[in-house]
């Protein structure tokens, strides 16, 4: 890869999970050209940002959301291209190679590649949602931002980018992409579980569905949003 890529991260109060997802990305470093990470912050009340100056990151305060804090995350950057990655999902090794290698195929200057997903929790139930997640993004082509989005800048523009949606700016953004532009990308991307232990291995996702439903249904996100709140 000889394109500098700029990695966005939205954030609020997220110090307990952002620390490991920074070391994530801080060991592979030295084997991609990371032109910068920077890390919008939503108004957190926890010394996110202070974490985030402190590892070397750009950070940026906007409003909360996370569609809004997204779009001002790649209005700001300046790499060629954009990774987008949850403040609570640290990425395995090997992904800098992962990136690479998609970057490196000019065809893939019109598509956008994601991470497998897995959860910080061996346990049977969550095993059963990382195989769901699976089955959702080969079926339904809809991979969600806790699985990370790689993109080239001048592709990104092109489509748009994210909406400032209080909710399903990720679902909004893959259907703008479709199938045939979506790729999955060789290395995994690890999200705290934490949500599901505190909500339930069946609610949380039924919930989550109910949602999606919904947004399919032509339900508007901030509507959506105050039913999911």
């Amino acid at each position: 890869m000889t394109a500098a890529l700029s990695i966005v991260i939205p954030a609020l109060d997220a110090a307990a999970h952002l620390r490991a997802t920074l070391a994530s990305l801080r060991d592979a470093r030295a084997d991609i050209l990371v032109r910068e990470i920077i890390v919008v912050d939503g108004g957190s009340q926890d010394g996110t940002a202070a974490l985030a100056a402190a590892d070397g990151c750009r950070v940026l305060t906007s409003d909360p959301g996370r569609g809004v804090q997204l779009a001002a995350g790649a209005c700001a950057a300046t790499g060629d291209w954009l990774l987008f990655l949850h403040a609570d999902t640290r990425l395995e090794p090997g992904w800098a190679a992962a990136v690479m290698a998609f970057a490196a195929l000019p065809a893939n200057a019109a598509r956008a590649g994601y991470f497998r997903y897995t959860l910080d929790d061996d346990s049977p139930p969550a095993r059963r949602l990382a195989r769901l997640v699976a089955w959702r993004c080969r079926a339904l082509a809809l991979p969600y931002g806790d699985q990370g989005l790689l993109i080239a800048r001048s592709f990104y523009e092109a489509l748009g980018g994210y909406r400032p949606l209080p909710l399903m700016e990720d679902v909004d953004l893959v259907r703008r992409l479709g199938r045939r532009r979506l790729v999955a990308l060789d290395a995994r991307a690890v999200t705290s579980a934490a949500r599901y232990r505190q909500g339930g291995w069946i609610a949380r996702p039924l919930r989550n569905l109910s949602c999606l439903l919904l947004y399919f249904l032509g339900l508007s996100p901030r509507v959506i949003r105050r039913l999911y709140a």
